[in-house]
């Protein structure tokens, strides 16, 4: 691992200096701002000269705003920052003609894949704290609440889900640029695989499970055949690492959801059996229920850069 500070240190400093690095977190930084202004105004004025229920500090990042809600935002936006860090972090240092100087340098060649995706894993975590405690700030200015212990951690642990979540796809525009000697190439290919995951994989459960259980007239008044269609369809969408996102995010930040299904049937008796689970859920049973989603996440995270690790230590680097 020798020389792996330097190489860190090196990308640290072109992350942060970079114009496409500023633009980029002041984008982010603006939506995210506005997004809770328009929700602490709205729930100021909802609470106002009434009792505040519990955790209404997570409200500022599950409640909608003119578009959508903060963990919406992340979810959907958030593969671009490391789409955006890494899809030339390989390929513009080999046409640039400073790849095989780094590697002959008295470091070991695994370091410099190392600290490039460290540094955008450190750049993606600054981002994410500043923001969160932004947003913090200005929600407890807007709604003057402070959170208690337990939203803190909610929040905390979602931090780090999020971190992950980006951090994936900086694994996977690391590969890209590992694969394509082409930025452009790279660039383009991170932005298929983001628009895939965003919009078709949807349609692609939709088809498959159409294709394997059918409604037509008939069966869409079988409630057995309706859950088979959207169990059906739900297991292929969690092939999406951002239906995975979408889920542990949902249940960690938001207390009141219990479930990660979209459509629960319940009968008179299940409806009057569920009266006692009314109470918001504890952070123990929200970690329970989205456990193997988290697992998952992080799991895909790592076999990414192992692939891009395996990947980069195979080729040859030629000096110029």
């Amino acid at each position: 691992m020798t020389g792996i500070g330097t190489i860190l240190k090196k990308e640290l400093a072109d992350h942060f200096s970079s114009y496409r690095f500023i633009i980029l977190f002041a984008l982010i930084a603006m939506v995210s701002l506005i997004t809770t202004y328009m929700v602490g105004i709205g729930l100021r004025e909802e609470l106002s000269g009434v009792a505040k229920p519990k955790f209404v500090f997570l409200m500022l990042f599950t409640s909608t705003g003119p578009l959508f809600s903060l963990v919406q935002f992340v979810g959907f936006f958030g593969p671009l920052i490391g789409l955006i860090l890494g899809f030339d972090a390989i390929n513009r240092e080999r046409s640039s003609g400073t790849l095989s100087k780094l590697a002959s340098q008295p470091i070991y060649r695994d370091s410099i894949i190392n600290g490039k995706f460290l540094s955008g894993v450190v750049t993606i975590a600054i981002m994410l704290i500043s923001i969160l405690l932004v947003v913090s700030g200005l929600g407890l200015t807007l709604i003057g609440v402070v959170p208690g212990v337990e939203e803190v951690w909610r929040i905390f642990i979602y931090l780090i889900i999020s971190i992950f979540y980006i951090s994936f796809w900086l694994g996977i525009s690391i590969l890209f640029s590992i694969l394509f000697k082409g930025i452009a190439t790279s660039a383009l290919a991170t932005l298929a695989i983001w628009i895939f995951f965003s919009f078709f994989i949807s349609m692609v459960a939709s088809v498959i499970a159409n294709s394997l259980i059918p409604l037509d007239r008939t069966t869409r008044e079988d409630p057995e055949m309706v859950m088979r269609y959207v169990r059906v369809q739900r297991i292929i969408s969690l092939i999406s690492p951002m239906q995975l996102y979408n889920d542990s995010a949902a249940i960690i930040i938001d207390p009141t959801r219990k479930t990660t299904r979209l459509m629960v049937l319940m009968g008179p008796l299940e409806r009057l059996s569920s009266a006692r689970f009314e109470r918001p859920l504890a952070l123990s049973q929200s970690i329970y229920i989205v456990i193997p989603h988290i697992i998952s996440l992080i799991a895909i995270t790592f076999i990414c850069f192992g692939v891009s690790y395996a990947v980069f230590m195979r080729q040859e680097i030629r000096s110029t």
